[in-house]
C-alpha cells in the first residue's frame, strides 16, 4: 500500500499525538546548539518526544541530548514514528535505501527540504512523507490548539 504525502494542519493534527520516537537525520551536536538541526530536536525532546540522533557528520559524538548517536536510521534497534531530515534536497537519496529499510512510518522533511523524486520512493515503499515543513512549528501550533 502506497504511503501518504501530507499537506495541511488537519492531517499533522492527526498525526502529531502518535510522534512519540522521533529519529533526526543530520542532527547537529551540542556544540552547534545555534543551529536548526539541534534547536528543533531539542525542542522536541524538552516537549517529552524520544528523540534518536542520526547525525551526518561529527564521527567523534556519541551521545547528543543524552541519547545515543546511531549511524544509519535502519541501525536503530526499535521502530521510529518519524525520521526528522536535516539534509539539503540534493543530499537526499544517498539516504534513501536506509529509510526504506528502517520502515518508519513517516519521513519528514524539514523547512526548505523538497524532492518530489525522494518522496515519491519513499511513499512507493508505503512511507508517508512530509516536505518543506518545520516539525517544530507544526508541534507548537498543535499544542497550543489542544
Amino acid at each position: 500500500m502506497p504511503g501518504t504525502l501530507i499537506k495541511d494542519h488537519i492531517a499533522f493534527d492527526r498525526l502529531l499525538p502518535r510522534l512519540r520516537r522521533i529519529a533526526v537525520l543530520g542532527i547537529k551536536p551540542e556544540s552547534r546548539a545555534d543551529r536548526p538541526a539541534h534547536i528543533v530536536p531539542a525542542y522536541l525532546h524538552r516537549a517529552g518526544c524520544e528523540i534518536v540522533p542520526v547525525p551526518v557528520y561529527y564521527p567523534e559524538v556519541s551521545e547528543i541530548l543524552g541519547q545515543r548517536v546511531y549511524r544509519k536510521v535502519a541501525d536503530i534497534p526499535v521502530r521510529v514514528d518519524v525520521v526528522d531530515v536535516f539534509r539539503k534536497p540534493i543530499d537526499l537519496m544517498p539516504h534513501l535505501d536506509d529509510l526504506i529499510a528502517a520502515r518508519p512510518r513517516l519521513v519528514w522533511l524539514q523547512t526548505g527540504i523538497r524532492n518530489d523524486a525522494f518522496a515519491a520512493r519513499l511513499l512507493a515503499a508505503g512511507i508517508d512523507v512530509v516536505q518543506d515543513e518545520c516539525l517544530m512549528v507544526e508541534h507548537r501550533r498543535w499544542r497550543s490548539a489542544r
